[in-house]
């Protein structure tokens, strides 16, 4: 029987000298263990959002579901701490380091949602801080299937990521055109979702189009060369 894909989002996160941030899984992960791969994960069922006071959502237009931008954010938070809120008055929001761990600890668990932290810190999230920009779904070959969608985000100013050793071995900032060139030379591994969007960057970074259209043909060649 074939998997059916489950929702999920990837962000890419850069900094302002374009450099990329890629989290390395510990080996002993059964899933891409070993691989380098952007912050992400599956769309959770509190994520999705009808109606609140501190998600920026009525007068923007978007695309794709609104979860999958909240799924980003959260995803992004409780991986390396980069959190994509502002206060109410608009500025970037800085939480102490103590009350940082301890809601990623908590959204971990599961004992709080993303819109629950933005409702306690009182803090405002704008989907548009996340650029949306491609998606991918999984082969059929595969036990393990995802519909991803890939965002953009820019690094917040005053804030520095903080992998989670519990889930991530190792991280880097690089230049993408450099992490290919690492992945040529068998100095990191790279899944094919990672390889295409690296790929998409560097496009976007030499032409000004951020756009990523992948077609299972893709997928397939990338898989059989790896």
């Amino acid at each position: 029987m074939v998997a059916t894909p489950r929702p999920a989002s990837t962000v890419v996160l850069m900094d302002e000298l374009s450099r990329v941030y890629l989290t390395k899984r510990p080996v002993t992960m059964k899933f891409m263990g070993g691989f380098h791969v952007f912050p992400g994960g599956a769309v959770e069922s509190h994520d999705h959002l009808a109606e609140n006071d501190y998600v920026n959502s009525d007068e923007v237009q978007l695309s794709i579901s609104l979860s999958y931008y909240i799924a980003a954010a959260r995803e992004l938070f409780e991986e390396v701490g980069i959190l994509l809120g502002n206060t109410i008055d608009g500025f970037p929001v800085i939480l102490p380091k103590e009350k940082r761990m301890k809601y990623r600890n908590n959204l971990q668990k599961g004992e709080i949602s993303f819109i629950r932290l933005l409702e306690l810190e009182k803090l405002s999230f704008n989907p548009l801080c996340l650029t949306y920009f491609g998606q991918i779904i999984t082969p059929e070959i595969s036990p393990i299937r995802f519909d991803t969608r890939f965002f953009l985000a820019k690094l917040p100013q005053g804030q520095t990521p903080e992998p989670d050793r519990n889930e991530i071995d190792g991280a880097v900032w690089i230049k993408p055109e450099e992490a290919l060139t690492a992945f040529e030379n068998k100095q990191i591994k790279l899944a094919p979702p990672t390889i295409l969007t690296l790929r998409a960057i560097i496009d976007y970074q030499s032409s000004g189009v951020l756009k990523m259209s992948v077609k299972r043909e893709d997928l397939m060649k990338l898989l059989k060369d790896l």
